[in-house]
């Protein structure tokens, strides 16, 4: 039996580990740190004692590729969401508050209803979208609509913001549109939004890691792959240091699901995205009120989103560049005080944390995505898998797992030839 080893343990190389184990091949993972889940994980934190994620993250009921992965593992059951798809917003400088609430159907009858919209905007505002999505390829989103309005504040900015981690201006219009159109052009039955009540780990990793195991695929924490050896077409040898060489035998192959800025130097000449959005997430350690929605956006604020968990809530900040440089203790004021203003609680700032990723995503400028390689490589037992490779979405949990559900068909197609 051959052996595919699967170098990253993030969810792109989960994915791909999951659908290989599946079918009766000989798995092992490697992973550099100690932990699994790459950007997707759990820790327990001091400061706020509770286990908090490393990242706000959001599904929606439309991610085919996560939910069926969720399912897989026996994940699912830990997303949660509001029964019916709707997105509460509250503008910190008027004060107003709205439900975005889309129809189940693909007919969009939902901007008809005025309550069902944001306040201030009108249908045929609505329909500035559709020239985005036929914008030609390497087009920045301001080409492509009009980046200005109560429409676009209130609506197309904090969720194009959201997908892409970078000003929407001057994003990708083909990015966008691809989000456009697996979500609201298909109706709000897709729009639903979930988040992992218990932490991303106990929900998407854990038993991710479990399922492997139970599969007789074996996970190696702390196995840093430090280089790959190439003979001819073919990769020969994994590098781990300190005498730990693993050699490829003639059917064994390679996923590589790990960062963009390590593939590069792991495989030659390879092109990746080389420009990066950081992601700013701020957690209290604070009761909810009763009746606070799930997750809330944020219009004319610093905070972008509020999720709220059991003794938590937690706020998510994307293309955040212009926050890291920020002391800590100023940022987390600050946030709390809109924290506050939102949920409407009078106490004084609580136990906090502040997650910062300098790195969170790569830009989803069209110059980057033009970067993005596609799974194949030079080498024929050489396979890529991560959010940053071409998947056609910009860098999220769906992307993520689409590229290892592909890199492993691309394997299995190699093992058949």
């Amino acid at each position: 039996m051959r052996t595919v080893h699967v170098i990253g343990a993030g969810l792109a190389g989960l994915a791909a580990a999951l659908r290989l184990s599946a079918t009766g091949e000989k798995v092992v993972v490697h992973e550099a740190t100690a932990q699994a889940g790459g950007r997707c994980r759990s820790y327990y934190d001091h400061a706020v004692g509770m286990v908090i994620d490393n990242g706000n993250h959001l599904l929606l009921s439309g991610n085919h590729a996560a939910l069926a992965f969720a399912r897989e593992i026996g994940g699912e059951q830990g997303l949660r969401g509001p029964e019916e798809t709707e997105f509460p917003f509250v503008d910190l400088a008027s004060g107003l508050r709205w439900r975005l609430r889309p129809n189940a159907g693909r007919l969009g009858w939902w901007v008809l209803c005025r309550g069902r919209r944001a306040p201030g905007t009108s249908v045929l505002d609505h329909l500035a979208i559709m020239r985005l999505l036929w914008a030609r390829a390497g087009t920045p989103i301001a080409a492509a609509m009009a980046c200005k309005g109560i429409t676009y504040e209130r609506l197309w900015r904090p969720i194009l913001l959201a997908a892409l981690n970078t000003d929407p201006a001057e994003g990708d219009a083909a990015l966008a549109a691809a989000v456009i159109r697996e979500t609201l052009m298909v109706g709000g039955q897709a729009c639903r939004p979930l988040i992992a009540r218990d932490g991303l780990s106990a929900t998407l990793v854990d038993p991710a890691i479990r399922t492997l195991e139970a599969r007789g695929a074996a996970v190696a924490f702390e196995h840093n792959l430090h280089c790959l050896h190439f003979d001819g077409r073919r990769v020969r040898r994994l590098d781990f240091g300190r005498d730990d060489v693993v050699d490829l035998a003639r059917g064994d192959a390679v996923v590589l699901a790990v960062p963009p800025y390590i593939a590069e130097a792991l495989v030659p000449d390879l092109q990746v995205p080389d420009v990066f959005r950081a992601i700013v997430n701020g957690h209290f350690a604070i009761e909810p009120p009763p009746d606070f929605p799930p997750i809330i956006g944020v219009i004319n604020g610093t905070v972008e989103w509020i999720f709220a968990f059991p003794g938590r809530l937690s706020v998510t900040i994307s293309g955040a560049d212009r926050l890291i440089a920020m002391p800590r203790e100023e940022l987390a004021d600050k946030l709390w005080r809109e924290v506050a203003a939102v949920a409407g609680i009078a106490e004084k700032l609580p136990p906090w944390q502040i997650v910062r990723e300098r790195r969170a995503t790569f830009a989803a400028l069209p110059e980057q995505n033009a970067k993005r390689p596609g799974a194949r490589t030079n080498w024929e037992n050489l396979v890529l898998a991560g959010d940053w490779t071409a998947t056609g979405l910009p860098a999220t949990i769906e992307g993520a797992i689409r590229s290892g559900n592909r890199a492993a068909e691309l394997v299995s197609r190699f093992r058949s030839s």
